[in-house]
């Protein structure tokens, strides 16, 4: 197995998974775990977009540089977190109850998969086609999708954050998603004890 949980997608979403994971990587119940991240990030709408309504965020902060802050925060804070740059996922085979992740120059195998891509139409992974729908939080007249998911929950093992998983396109409800879905997994290495991991000063 290459990682326990392989996050697909460097964009808000994606990289807040893997911030919260990478926190909880110090914990006993995820001793010896691996988390990797796919940061393909060229279809990511931050390339375009201007934050001045995000707490934390200096307003006039641009997405461009939350996608090199963000990369650079986690390679600092969490260097055990394996990021995997100028790779785009093409399928996504599904082995039961481990998933295949096909790339254009790499093959990796994973027990957890989290698809953090952006909601364009049409999904450009293949083997992902029977979970798509229509997304149900913007306008008909934009074409988006999300994949069809009971709390980010696709299939089990498989999660999906950010708008494809339904969300509005918004920063800080992206970020949550991903946060969210990285709690998901934790408890789940904590043998189902709900779990959440804060720094304290």
């Amino acid at each position: 197995m290459d990682f326990d949980t392989l996050i697909v997608g460097g964009g808000a979403a994606g990289m807040s998974c893997a911030l919260v994971l990478g926190s909880g990587l110090s914990k006993p119940f995820a001793e010896g775990r691996r988390v990797g991240i796919i940061m393909h990030q060229k279809a990511s709408h931050l390339q375009s977009a201007l934050f001045n309504n995000v707490p934390g965020i200096e307003p006039g902060t641009s997405g461009k540089q939350i996608l090199t802050s963000g990369a650079q925060q986690l390679a600092q804070q969490y260097p055990e977190v394996v990021q995997l740059h100028k790779e785009k996922v093409l399928e996504i085979e599904f082995l039961k109850p481990d998933f295949k992740v096909i790339t254009n120059k790499n093959n990796y195998s994973a027990e957890n998969l989290v698809v953090a891509v952006g909601y364009t139409s049409p999904c450009r992974i293949k083997g992902l086609e029977d979970y798509v729908v229509p997304h149900q939080k913007t306008k008909s007249s934009k074409d988006r999708i999300q994949l069809i998911n009971e709390d980010h929950l696709v299939v089990p093992g498989m999660y999906v954050a950010g708008t494809l998983a339904g969300h509005r396109s918004q920063f800080s409800i992206a970020s949550g998603s991903g946060a969210a879905v990285a709690t998901d997994i934790l408890t789940k290495w904590n043998a189902g004890e709900h779990t959440k991991v804060h720094d304290k000063l």
